[in-house]
């Protein structure tokens, strides 16, 4: 399993070499964050997109990319305009640039010679309707498509219109049973392609349903049509919402210069409306009767050089003027700011967070950080905040008196500020449950609220279309001043890594155990060596066993037990040895499994899961053991494997994948790996990414039960066999686990000793999973215990030293 000091990369990496690419599966993010609508010009080898800007000023930031992948942003094109801003058109015609859009119950137009600027006031082209798509005739005459099926002539310069609109297309009927917002035909964008017109749609309504969205094509030989429906409509749809991505749809298709096509649209991610709409590219191919679908085959484009990609969003405001990051809230007001000696000044307005003045950055990560020095003007409120709309934000802000903590618009409460008018302000969001913290000195934090829910603070609930947004913010009289404003991805690295914590069960309570290590070489059992969890109030069976924990990609903790208590009969829990018949479903005979997640490693959310009674192929199966769990990054989800046999049958290693609150499964059991003897037992499977290959060490039992190892190329199966034993146990050895010494190059193949008199654990570490040296058991070479004896089945993970003294404050050890 990937350990913690392997700690996934973000949930997708952007890459240039064909490898890499080919390597994953499409969808994949291209520009992370609220960054709906997109639009797509090609001019040559480069690429421009922008996306809608609702009320978030200065407006249409533009990005540019010469391999669809990376991208950098370049300039906002338009500043100011009234109302909320959304679904523009980029097109190049004649050599000028125009962005159409929709706002203020009329659809408006800007243009430039250079996409950098400048760029033109904002032209009111009278015409109603949504979503404008530019196309042009053979005959050289302009059109603009808009929502509902609607299409109006454009002067030959693109800046005004000619006569009425014109319904020309009804859009595809979707089957009745798919569950969507409605038909509300939108977003047509056109090419032309080989003698046909072709308009790319969406419909099923923008959010609502994670099954909601979609992209639709059409064609005609005329732009007044008639219009025919392609027959693999949609090209683009989230069908269930076990997708990763929710409402897929709003799309533009663009060629490269290679000759692919591809479609880029937004979708948000599963479970995470607050982060918005993210842009979201997939390749296409055209079929032999002239319609584009989705396709896995694609020669990527290599750039000519490598560029940075995204946007910086932290600022230490050195410049002259505003970065690209920052964006005001339903106004353009520049003057109100003032950049002076690395400090941003914020002229104040209003008096809560919702009629505040307010400076804005998009958030790109499940699980991310941002921090600023604050000091605050007299009569000036000011600090930093999460904000969705006036009804919809949590933060702090504080006076120098007192801080205000916004748990929501209707909620807050005050603190006495003991720092002063000069403090720094820090949001920790762990997907979309924050801590607000304050600090004297940017470095000693304390605690001012924490398990606040903001997963709630988006369109479904608010409307608007907009996203959960860091900002600074200014309220009161004054100007506030803010400095060093910090954001990042908050999911940690090895090196951010000083700790280790260890998971273990123990015969003789069923319960769960957690012992923490600074060295990797001496271990201290919490809680006074006594569960920090007793089985009987989590399992169904009033036991666990085989616990293993994991840092999953979005920086959460997964620990999977399983649901077993093996001496039930002997305390009074059951009246049985076994929940069944020994003879017919063997040793233990279990069915569940426990799957628990959180984010402090204390405050823990449970789930058990009994494979029965989620299909009837599962009522004879005759144990369910040793869960563990690893991120599949091909598929872009958490995985769990485990052993599982069918009634008293040898064992072998299955694997599922879980949605992200680890609360359910996504798939059925599917077989992960068995022993090529088909009449031995191959259990507790053990899977570390090292190298871009996959280490599977589990246990077999041909003869004396031992540890081996296969490897693969990829996490969920052709695992190879390895008929070397790699324990150098005389005695029966079960439960490998392998983790990393921090800022080593070596790893250590921990292991359950159970075939000997006493209960222990043995180790063996290698640098090149060839060569393996013994170091002994516990407290009989240099692995030693300080507390506990006789551990069972354990996992070890890292921690950050804030992770190790929290949990250890928690259980009161010094």
């Amino acid at each position: 399993m990937v350990r913690s000091s392997f700690l996934c990369s973000l949930l997708f990496v952007f890459v240039c070499s064909i490898f890499q690419i080919k390597a994953q599966e499409y969808p994949k993010v291209i520009i992370s964050g609220d960054y709906p609508d997109p639009s797509i010009v090609r001019d040559g080898r480069d690429y421009y997109m922008t996306h809608s800007p609702f009320y978030y000023m200065p407006g249409f930031l533009i990005w540019h990319s010469q391999d669809l992948i990376n991208w950098q942003p370049i300039c906002r094109a338009v500043p100011e305009y009234t109302g909320s801003a959304m679904a523009p058109d980029l097109i190049k015609h004649n050599g000028r640039f125009y962005l159409y859009f929709p706002s203020e119950g009329t659809n408006w137009v800007v243009w430039a010679d250079d996409i950098k600027g400048p760029w033109s006031k904002p032209v009111d082209l009278k015409v109603n309707g949504i979503d404008p798509g530019h196309v042009v005739k053979d005959n050289g005459e302009r059109y603009l498509y808009v929502d509902k099926g609607y299409v109006i002539r454009l002067s030959d310069d693109g800046l005004s219109t000619i006569g009425e609109r014109k319904l020309v297309y009804e859009g595809w009927q979707y089957p009745k049973e798919w569950e969507t917002e409605g038909m509300y035909l939108e977003s047509p964008k056109l090419i032309f392609k080989d003698g046909y017109y072709y308009m790319i749609s969406a419909q099923g309504g923008t959010a609502g349903p994670p099954t909601s969205h979609m992209i639709v094509v059409a064609r005609s030989k005329n732009v007044h049509g008639p219009w025919e429906n392609s027959p693999y409509n949609p090209l683009v749809h989230t069908y269930s919402a076990n997708d990763n991505w929710w409402s897929k749809g709003h799309g533009t298709i663009v060629d490269d210069i290679n000759g692919n096509w591809w479609v880029v649209y937004h979708a948000y991610a599963n479970g995470y409306h607050a982060l918005g709409r993210q842009t979201l590219i997939e390749p296409i191919e055209w079929t032999s009767d002239g319609w584009c679908r989705t396709t896995a085959e694609v020669t990527p484009i290599i750039p000519e050089k490598q560029v940075k990609h995204g946007l910086e969003l932290s600022d230490n405001f050195g410049g002259k003027e505003l970065g690209l990051q920052w964006t005001f809230w339903k106004e353009y007001t520049p003057r109100s700011v003032i950049l002076k000696d690395n400090t941003l000044y914020l002229e104040a307005m209003g008096t809560t967070p919702a009629d505040a003045r307010k400076l804005l950055v998009t958030a790109t990560d499940k699980t991310y950080e941002v921090q600023v020095e604050v000091r605050s003007d007299k009569g000036n409120d000011a600090g930093l905040i999460l904000f969705y709309n006036e009804k919809a934000f949590a933060g702090i802000l504080s006076d120098g008196k007192q801080f205000t903590i916004y748990k929501n618009a209707e909620t807050r409460i005050n603190i006495p500020n003991k720092i002063g008018k000069r403090s720094f302000l820090k949001i920790l969001n762990q997907g979309n449950n924050c801590t607000f913290l304050a600090s004297k000195d940017g470095n000693n934090w304390t605690i001012l609220a924490e398990n606040i829910d903001v997963s709630n603070m988006h369109h479904n609930n608010y409307k608007g279309f907009f996203a959960l947004r860091p900002a600074l913010v200014s309220s009161g009289k004054g100007k506030a001043q803010f400095k060093q404003f910090q954001y990042k991805n908050a999911v940690p690295q090895e090196k951010d890594m000083s700790a280790y914590l260890m998971v273990f069960h123990k015969d003789d309570t069923h319960g769960l155990y957690m012992a923490l290590s600074t060295d990797g070489y001496s271990f201290t059992a919490l809680n006074d060596a006594k569960p920090i969890m007793s089985g009987d109030t989590i399992a169904d069976q009033k036991g666990i066993r085989d616990p293993h924990i994991y840092r999953g990609p979005d920086g959460a903790f997964y620990m999977a037990m399983t649901d077993l208590h093996v001496f039930a009969k002997r305390d009074g829990l059951r009246s049985e040895e076994w929940e069944r018949d020994g003879k017919i479903y063997g040793w233990g005979n279990n069915r569940g499994l426990i799957l628990m997640k959180s984010w402090n490693l204390i405050n823990w959310k449970r789930t058990n899961i009994r494979f029965n009674e989620i299909s009837a192929q599962f009522q004879e199966i005759g144990c369910a053991w040793a869960p563990e769990t690893v991120y599949d990054e091909e598929s872009g989800k958490l995985m769990i494997y485990f052993t599982m046999r069918y009634k008293n049958e040898p064992n072998k290693l299955y694997y599922a994948y879980v949605n992200e609150d680890y609360n359910r499964l996504e798939s059925m059991p599917k077989l992960l790996f068995e022993y090529p003897n088909e009449k031995v037992s191959a259990i507790d499977a053990d899977i570390t990414k090292i190298n871009g290959k996959y280490r599977m060490f589990y246990v077999a039992h041909d003869g004396v039960a031992g540890i081996k190892q296969a490897v693969s190329d990829k996490v969920n199966g052709n695992y190879e066999y390895d008929s070397r034993w790699y324990d150098p146990e005389p005695r029966a050895c079960e439960a490998p686990n392998v983790w990393k010494r921090i800022g080593e190059e070596k790893w250590v193949l921990m292991y359950d000793c159970y075939g000997q008199k006493v209960h222990n654990f043995g180790f063996s570490e290698t640098s090149d999973f060839v060569h393996f040296k013994n170091l002994e058991h516990f407290n009989e070479g240099v692995m030693r215990t300080t507390n506990f004896t006789s551990p069972k089945h354990g996992a070890i993970i890292h921690l950050t030293k804030e992770e190790a003294d929290k949990l250890s404050k928690h259980w009161g050890m010094k």
